[in-house]
């Protein structure tokens, strides 16, 4: 199912058939040095585990550029948990996202923002959310950098929050909000 045509990209949900094109984005150490961790490459049966969980709400889906599939992006409502660690209300409708462009060719082109404007305005108006959340490692700046373009702002420093190559490392939670757009 098509999520969204716009601005030369297609978000449609992930199908089985999208198993080894998850598998070869994520066992290539470029790609892990910003996901899992290129101390832990995927193998298929972690990649149906992972992303073909029936009992995971989130929308999951493929990226395509151009005509050409280049990456993954998740959405979904925050915990219960995630909604009292970060101390938001529950009146408000929040949702996490994630998302990697596994096509390195695609890299510093610009399409990481232009992706991430075009979800955050796809959940605020066609799925209502009021805020938009994620956490990523402090030393992400490249990451960093197109959220804060698409008007995400850093809220909170976690500590030791996620861990990846071999230790527990530092992440930001960082918000858009949906309702004043930044």
């Amino acid at each position: 199912m098509i999520i969204l045509n716009k601005d030369g990209f297609i978000i449609r949900t992930l199908a089985e058939s999208d198993a080894l094109l998850l598998l070869k984005w994520l066992s290539d150490p470029r790609v892990l040095e910003y996901f899992a961790g290129r101390d832990r490459p995927y193998d298929l049966a972690l990649v149906r585990e992972h992303f073909f969980n029936e009992e995971d709400d989130a929308t999951c889906c493929i990226i395509q550029y151009d005509g050409v599939d280049i990456g993954y992006i998740q959405f979904y409502r925050i915990s219960e948990q995630d909604y009292e660690e970060y101390g938001y209300s529950r009146e408000e409708l929040i949702y996490g996202m994630d998302q990697f462009i596994g096509e390195v060719d695609y890299w510093n082109k610009g399409i990481g923002t232009k992706l991430v404007k075009a979800i955050a305005e796809y959940l605020v108006q066609e799925v209502g959310v009021d805020k938009i959340i994620m956490d990523p490692r402090t030393w992400n700046t490249r990451a960093l950098s197109v959220y804060e373009k698409c008007g995400f702002r850093k809220v909170k420093l976690i500590p030791e929050h996620e861990w990846h190559e071999g230790q527990m490392r530092d992440c930001w939670l960082i918000e858009y909000d949906g309702v004043s757009g930044s």
